[in-house]
């Protein structure tokens, strides 16, 4: 739907992985906005969907907790297509909470005629009342600013959470793993990403020159998972840190040596104990 495009089209910087394969987004991840004297926390959750693992479990009850925490809920569709049932289901959970609701529909620049979005504003308006209704595109930005000057207005008063310089409660290490999950999924096929996880197990900055070390395994279900992800002769692994090191050069500011490995750990997606030690608690 692009909510993590649209979050960080709001926020001006990269700090959630975007590609085009559902339920990329696994966390609730925070974005904070400072205007002056307004403050904008958005969270980014997984998308709702039918859970048939432990890990898509704790996708959906990620969800459920976000809509139940937060103040104002932003619900991105896309501006074709059927609705869904699982967006059926989050405005059912949305109307549950009594919650103000602005319906955002992104992509509008894929829209061949005006008159189709007339159809889907028809379409979402007869299924809820929103506080608005908000045509958008994250990918162009037309209509962000529209909706950012909306959640200034409806914004209550209460002191700021964050720092003035705040982007993201995400430690660097987090937004480093996810820059390279964000590689494999964007370059392997099928079942296999979704399969696949990512932990830091060393980021040191070194004393002598502005230099990170760091260390990452990736993790897998299957032993035949792990021979596709490092490809013969390790070329795919090779092309996953290539680009991973590019993106996370540019987040840090600094050079980097990255080094990955890959490990298998059987059907972790259904293993509590593995989920709470690759940072699913």
């Amino acid at each position: 739907m692009g909510k993590s495009s649209l979050m960080n089209r709001l926020l001006g910087e990269k700090i959630a992985i975007v590609t085009a394969r559902p339920q990329t987004t696994r966390t609730r991840i925070t974005g904070v906005l400072t205007l002056q004297e307004t403050q904008l926390v958005f969270t980014d959750t997984p998308g709702l969907h039918k859970p048939k693992t432990r890990l898509s479990r704790y996708m959906v009850e990620q969800v459920q907790e976000t809509v139940a925490d937060g103040d104002i809920a932003v619900l991105v569709t896309e501006a074709q297509g059927e609705i869904t049932a699982a967006e059926h289901a989050l405005l059912k959970s949305i109307r549950e909470a009594g919650e103000r609701c602005i319906l955002a529909i992104n992509k509008v620049d894929t829209l061949s005629r005006k008159e189709l979005l007339l159809e889907r504003i028809r379409l979402w308006s007869e299924l809820y009342e929103f506080d608005e209704i908000i045509p958008l595109s994250a990918k162009t930005g037309e209509g962000v600013d529209i909706l950012c000057r909306t959640l200034c207005a409806m914004a209550g008063p209460s002191p700021h959470f964050f720092e003035e310089d705040t982007l993201t409660d995400q430690p660097e290490r987090v937004i480093v793993a996810e820059i390279i999950r964000e590689k494999l999924l964007q370059n392997l096929q099928d079942e296999v990403p979704h399969g696949t996880a990512v932990t830091i197990e060393r980021m040191h900055e070194r004393e002598d020159r502005p230099l990170y070390d760091i260390d990452a395994t990736i993790v897998c279900e299957k032993q035949s998972h792990k021979g596709i992800i490092i490809g013969k002769g390790g070329g795919m692994l090779k092309k996953i840190a290539s680009l991973s090191r590019a993106e996370i050069e540019h987040f840090l500011g600094e050079k980097i040596n990255l080094q990955c490995w890959v490990k298998v750990r059987d059907d972790w997606r259904q293993d509590e104990k593995t989920m709470r030690q690759l940072g699913f608690k």
